[in-house]
């Protein structure tokens, strides 16, 4: 008999794990309602890491296409007022891409409508575990069975929560827009760019369409206005910048889009996958672990778990938990290296280091997680 898993949730890790549970040969009910016609994700940026995980999932021809670009170089005044390039020619996996986000994920949901064998286009309402097995609503009313399930929800983990700890490093959070260019006389320069300052830090990338990504990354209360109401208050940030600013005067972008806000930061589950009431369930993306921007690695951690999907689950619906256990540990250590790499990286900038923002990540200590989960 073929067993089931419900995938919940769409993006990038959802259509990752449809494919990778297809290709293990299990059937998949994926509930992913279409995003909405305005909706244009926010994070262009995709690690060199993900072109073999890409491949793995047979999507390399989903970063060939058309309406992305070669990230070649990243632009980053960080540790330094000066601002240092460094090019992606040194990655051995070839360089990184700015993507079309929007094309992207649409091109991984086909890919993903494909092998599905049901989608449901509706938000899930309930989802609970009994005898071995899921049984799962959609808002519609509609009501499927599984025998696994994946949580790809994103950071509100709308089943995987119940079962694990949400443990946060920080509430690091990004003011955002995409600015258009007001003189399309001027080709601005491809490239991406970071930019420390006193109260936070600064990405700026210019996307495939020509429209320039911005974003602020700083503490909730460091922000004395609030700049999705005053866009006065969003061009005030931007001034206070020296590179970013200037990127944006240079090339004429137009700074009065009123920006957005969202969480960026660090969380992870513990744990990530399991049993409850002998049905197994995992988590993948930022379900599992979302990390802070910094990084640059949120998409590449997105495939790497939808694409441990279908041999974590083949081995768990055969009465195997051992793959349940590596995979929680895999993500354990996945955060573990990430949480001694943030300390490093905002280590290396000093001229700030009496300030909030900086003194709150220059001050932590890691926790070290495997300790941790021996103690509990």
């Amino acid at each position: 008999m073929i067993r089931t898993v419900a995938v919940i949730g769409a993006g990038v890790a959802g259509p990752a794990a449809v494919l990778s549970l297809a290709a293990a040969g299990l059937k998949v009910r994926w509930f992913a309602p279409p995003p909405a016609p305005t909706h244009d994700p926010v994070g262009e940026t995709l690690s060199p890491a993900a072109n073999p995980m890409l491949a793995e999932l047979g999507l390399a021809d989903a970063i060939t296409a058309a309406g992305h670009r070669p990230s070649h170089t990243t632009l980053s005044s960080w540790g330094s007022p000066q601002l240092l390039d460094r090019n992606a020619i040194l990655h051995l996996e070839g360089p990184g891409l700015v993507l079309d986000r929007r094309r992207f994920e649409a091109d991984l949901r086909r890919a993903a409508e494909k092998v599905a064998e049901r989608v449901v286009d509706a938000r899930l309402a309930e989802a609970h575990p009994a005898q071995g097995a899921w049984h799962l609503s959609a808002a519609t009313g509609e009501t499927l069975d599984a025998d696994a399930l994946i949580d790809a929800s994103g950071r509100g983990t709308a089943i995987a929560r119940r079962h694990g700890e949400r443990n946060r490093a920080d509430r690091l959070m990004a003011v955002h827009a995409f600015l258009d260019q007001r003189d399309a006389d001027v080709e601005p320069t491809p490239a991406v760019l970071i930019e420390a300052v006193e109260t936070g830090w600064w990405y700026a990338a210019l996307r495939p369409d020509g429209s320039l990504s911005v974003a602020y990354f700083t503490d909730p209360d460091l922000l004395v206005e609030t700049p999705t109401r005053d866009v006065g208050v969003w061009k005030a940030l931007i001034d206070g910048t020296r590179y970013v600013g200037r990127w944006i005067d240079d090339a004429g972008f137009d700074p009065d889009t009123a920006p957005t806000l969202s969480s960026a930061g660090t969380t992870w589950l513990a744990p990530p996958a399991g049993r409850v009431e002998g049905a197994p369930w995992m988590a993948v993306g930022d379900s599992a672990a979302a990390f802070d921007p910094l990084s640059s690695h949120g998409m590449t951690t997105a495939l790497w778990a939808g694409a441990r999907a279908g041999p974590v689950l083949s081995a768990a619906l055969d009465g195997d938990d051992d793959a349940l256990d590596a995979y929680a540990r895999s993500v354990s250590d996945g955060v573990q290296a990430f949480l001694d790499q943030r300390r490093r990286m905002y280590a290396m900038e000093r001229r700030f280091a009496g300030a909030p923002f900086w003194r709150r990540r220059h001050n932590v200590t890691p926790p070290d997680l495997a300790e941790r989960a021996q103690d509990k």
